[in-house]
């Protein structure tokens, strides 16, 4: 600790006035924030492996002379067990999206936009970021090879499978083995594999923003690798539905920087990694588990099986006949039962068949216009209100849309820890998507209004309303508005104003260029 401090007083000129230590993570390295006396931090790191700090020192250098969002290494010691970076604040992905992941996986709108924000910066580290990198400097290798991943596959045969006293064919498991790793390298990719990808090591800055930390297990490798390790993370319990759509994500974020294979490949691809990545994490939860007593490791490895038991539904995909039978009845054995499902999700972006415009039969002769037609970009409008106030009026004398009655859907209000509590607050957010009545709701509604804005944009008309209403307006329909309007923006690119008419609540999603 000493010379770290001596560290600091040789980078600022001055001692720090208060060091606090941080809690600690996987590794042996400690970190701690220290102050100086102009009230600025900065993070010090105190290592034990040169070769690791090295590591973690040279790619942070790398990436932040390439703009990419990694902290800044402000002064390493001679022997580089010691150094200090840039504060990236408090928050991190993993704190931020506590609320999804307690509530078994029913991520709110929010949660899932940091998701989408971080999977989207992916590509950018792992493209941008390996060019120009001297691979010689990665730590513990340089480079995903066929050892690596037999040392990994050989981890959950000795840390995880041995422990469940599971009966096996040693060489059939190893020749499997030995095809699986061969398959997992078989393409070349100059990318920037990051090796532990996951929320705890995602910082937000305040307008959620994310920067990446402890990227230095880093090497050359597959882009596939960290995707699945992010999304198959199996204490965060991201459901299907939004794996699914944050692949989607990632698949089109990728192609602003490299070719990218056809989705099926793409697809089939990741799934082997999935699997890959799945046994790893066995292995690791086994060995902190089972031999270090660790309870969190314990507490993780049903969720993992699940992943498995999913995975192996998708067994066609997988050429490994004995690796596949050992896991099916692995997830037989009784200690590892399936787990109870979680509710499901709310049905954001909803996403139609697109159908062509009408084309009218010859006999029917040249069509006639309104005066509407053709006239500029579509503003639409949402509201919540209250019935007992009334429907709100059109301001543009339009007269278009639609007035949707919410009172057939569980009514939050009625129970008092949500009595003073609004349908944009996460406790009714959480009741109502938990209740899951609002979202066959709204997958009407999305349906209708799809295919409405649509047609609208189709024909350059230029306002178009939607209003839901219910009790008092402050619940159900405050939800179902909300969502609404981010449905429509997120699908169509339009401007859209939202107004919460009895909360006195406006704001306005600007046009997507």
């Amino acid at each position: 600790m000493k010379q770290l401090v001596e560290l600091y007083q040789s980078w600022s000129g001055q001692e720090p006035v208060q060091v606090e230590k941080l809690p600690g993570a996987g590794s042996n390295r400690q970190y701690f924030r220290m102050w100086g006396v102009d009230g600025k931090t900065v993070i010090g790191v105190i290592g034990t492996s040169r070769d690791e700090d090295h590591a973690f020192v040279y790619l942070a250098r790398h990436f932040s002379q390439n703009q990419l969002p990694v902290p800044r290494i402000l002064a390493v010691s001679k022997d580089e067990l010691r150094y200090l970076q840039t504060d990236l604040g408090h928050t991190s992905l993993f704190d931020a999206i506590k609320g999804g992941r307690e509530a078994g996986g029913r991520y709110n709108q929010y949660e899932k936009t940091l998701l989408s924000k971080t999977i989207r910066e992916l590509p950018k580290i792992q493209i941008l970021g390996a060019r120009g990198v001297d691979w010689s400097n990665c730590y513990p290798q340089p480079v995903f090879d066929v050892d690596s991943v037999l040392f990994d596959l050989n981890y959950f045969k000795y840390c995880f499978l041995k422990a469940t006293e599971l009966d096996f064919h040693e060489l059939k498991l190893e020749a499997n083995f030995r095809l699986f790793a061969k398959d997992l390298t078989a393409e070349s990719m100059d990318c920037f594999l990051y090796r532990d990808f996951q929320a705890r090591n995602i910082m937000l800055d305040a307008e959620g923003k994310p920067y990446f930390i402890d990227f230095q297990g880093g090497r050359k490798g597959p882009f596939y690798y960290d995707l699945a390790s992010f999304l198959w993370q199996a204490s965060a319990k991201y459901p299907f539905k939004l794996r699914r759509e944050l692949v989607y994500e990632y698949y089109h974020s990728l192609k602003n920087y490299t070719e990218v294979p056809n989705v099926r490949h793409f697809v089939e691809r990741l799934s082997q990694f999935v699997l890959f990545r799945t046994l790893q994490v066995l292995g690791a939860y086994g060995f902190r588990g089972y031999f270090e007593h660790k309870q969190h490791f314990l507490d993780s490895i049903p969720p993992a099986m699940d992943n498995l038991r999913e995975l192996l539904k998708l067994r066609k995909l997988f050429p490994y006949p004995y690796l596949m039978d050992l896991l099916t009845r692995l997830t037989e054995l009784p200690q590892f039962a399936p787990q109870k499902q979680p509710l499901a999700p709310r049905s954001d972006g909803y996403r139609t068949t697109e159908t062509t415009v009408y084309k009218s039969n010859p006999l029917d002769g040249p069509a006639t216009f309104s005066k509407y037609d053709g006239t500029g970009p579509l503003v639409v409008r949402v509201y919540s209100f209250s019935y007992r106030k009334g429907i709100p009026e059109d301001p543009t004398g339009n007269g278009g849309g639609y007035v949707f009655d919410c009172r057939s859907t569980h009514n939050p209000g009625r129970y008092e820890p949500y009595k003073k509590l609004t349908g944009l607050d996460e406790p009714v957010i959480r009741f109502l998507e938990d209740d899951g009545e609002i979202l066959t709701f709204l997958e009407s509604v999305y349906r209708l209004a799809d295919h409405h804005v649509r047609r609208y944009v189709q024909r350059g008309f230029t306002s178009l309303m939607f209003s839901f209403g219910c009790t008092g307006g402050q619940h159900r329909s405050v939800y179902c508005a909300q969502h609404l309007a981010e449905h429509i923006h997120d699908k169509f690119g339009v401007e859209v104003h939202v107004c919460h008419r009895e909360q006195n609540i406006n704001c306005v999603l600007s046009a997507k260029k």
